[in-house]
Order: structure tokens, then C-alpha cells, then sequence
């Protein structure tokens, strides 16, 4: 980057994201942060800047990305006071769940360039992955950009279709509580099944770690996987017979996901 960046909010995804551009020194200009809390975390790294409202900002600052990290709720009240800095050259990054490109236009100026994107909270260890979308004023420069600081927290794709958000929420952005969720399930069903709690999480926990490592890793899709693993009336038969009946897993996950993209699409008005 050529020009400092302006990070508003520093919560656990905006330190993460922090953490990531700092290791791999990807903010050279250095980085003004505008936070409430004071990210008292970074107040003694070099070029980092912590102030406590924009207010606070020095003068004539030009920042060459503003990557908004504040709660959505709070996005109404925050992001009007950053037009003063929209110019074809500062590139708005928003990390904001159901907070629509339309708003950002509609609050900062249809001329101003934005990116929304979701990311996930993998992201804290590097293991994210990251779904964002382009406005029609965002060059082809600044959507690579926003690809590269993104990718230091994992994965990034990049979509041209904003009402995807919306789903993508659902799948990856709720996701990892999803797992989470089967973590614990799978733990409390093998204390039940006779093992020691200590035990029961362990499994649980490097059972879905190692097989979420193999599906990411292997040439077979995951229905091959499970296959490989399933022998004919065996053990891992008949688990499956409960979780694959009429009112098993599959259709719980298609609930689920149905309801959080219709969250999604509520919290975008």
C-alpha cells in the first residue's frame, strides 16, 4: 500500500484482520485505527495509530483503504462521518454482516468505492474464508487489493452478485458455529455412550478438525469421503441410517441455512 489505512472498529474480526496485514508487513504507510476501546493491544507497535474518534484524526489524512469492523447495528451511526474521505482513490472495505453496498452509496455517495465482504471467524487463526463483493466504482485494482489484505486470514473469493451475501452468510458466515455445535454434540453423545468427558472432547474436536482437514485436501468430493469410511453394516452403517433419515442432519442444515439467509436479508432492510 502506498498510503496509510484507516481501520474503523477493532473488535475481534478488526484485530484479526490487524494481526494478519501486520505479519505479513503489508501496511507500510501504517495504519490509523479509530476505536472507542482504545486497541490497547497495538498501542506500542510501530506505524500503528490509535484514536478514539474521527475526530481525532490528523489533518489531511488520505487514506487508501477505510475498512469499516464495527458492529451493524452500529454502521448508521459510524459511517456518515467518513464521506469526507471518498475520492476514486480510497477504496471502502466493509466487513459489516447485512450492511448492503446500497447503504454505503446511499450514505457516502454513489461515487465512492466499496466492497462488502464476509468473512468468518476461522479468520482469528488464518483459516477464514471470505466471500466479497465489488461495487460498480471499485477498479479492478482496488477489488485486488482488497483480495490480498483479505487473504491474510485465509481464503478469498470474489462474486459480482451482492444477493449471494446473503446465502454465503448462512453457509460460511454462521457455519462455524454450526461445527461448533456438532463439536459439542458429539462430545455429550460419547459421554452418554460410556466416555469420560476429557476423553469425549478431544474426539470430538480432533475428529471434525482432521476430517475438515481431509475434505479440504483431498481430490474426492465429500460424499466420496464418507463413503470410503462406511462399510457395509458396520458401525459407521448404522450412525448413519439415524442421521441420514427422512428428518436426519440434511434436512436440519437446510432449515438452518434458510433461516439465516432470511436473517440476512432482514438485517439488509
Amino acid at each position: 500500500m502506498h498510503r496509510p489505512l484507516l481501520l474503523i472498529g477493532c473488535g475481534k474480526m478488526g484485530s484479526a484482520l490487524l494481526s494478519g496485514w501486520l505479519k505479513r508487513d503489508m501496511l507500510g504507510e501504517g495504519v490509523h485505527i479509530v476505536e472507542p476501546m482504545g486497541a490497547t493491544q497495538f498501542a506500542e507497535i510501530a506505524g500503528v495509530k490509535i484514536h478514539k474518534s474521527v475526530n481525532d484524526l490528523p489533518e489531511g489524512l488520505t487514506p487508501e483503504v477505510i475498512v469499516f469492523a464495527v458492529k451493524p447495528q452500529k454502521m448508521e451511526e459510524v459511517a456518515p462521518a467518513y464521506k469526507q474521505f471518498v475520492s476514486p482513490h480510497t477504496l471502502f472495505l466493509s466487513i459489516a454482516a447485512g450492511t448492503t453496498i446500497t447503504f454505503f452509496e446511499s450514505t457516502l455517495g454513489r461515487n465512492a468505492a466499496i466492497i462488502r465482504a464476509m468473512p468468518n471467524t476461522p479468520a482469528a487463526i488464518g483459516k477464514g474464508i471470505t466471500v466479497a463483493c465489488p461495487n460498480n466504482k471499485a477498479s479492478d485494482q482496488q477489488a485486488a487489493l482488497a483480495k490480498l489484505m483479505l487473504e491474510a486470514v485465509g481464503e478469498v473469493t470474489l462474486i459480482y452478485d451482492e444477493s449471494l451475501l446473503d446465502p454465503v452468510t448462512a453457509v460460511s458466515g454462521s457455519g462455524p458455529a454450526y461445527v461448533f455445535l456438532m463439536v459439542e454434540a458429539l462430545a455429550k453423545a460419547g459421554i452418554v455412550a460410556g466416555l469420560p468427558k476429557t476423553l469425549a472432547d478431544q474426539l470430538a474436536v480432533l475428529t471434525v478438525a482432521g476430517a475438515g482437514a481431509l475434505a479440504a485436501a483431498s481430490k474426492e468430493t465429500p460424499a466420496q469421503l464418507r463413503e470410503n469410511v462406511t462399510s457395509p453394516a458396520g458401525t459407521t452403517f448404522e450412525a448413519l441410517q439415524v442421521l441420514m433419515d427422512d428428518d436426519g442432519l440434511q434436512q436440519l442444515m437446510t432449515r438452518a441455512v434458510a433461516a439465516a439467509t432470511r436473517r440476512s436479508k432482514e438485517l439488509a432492510g
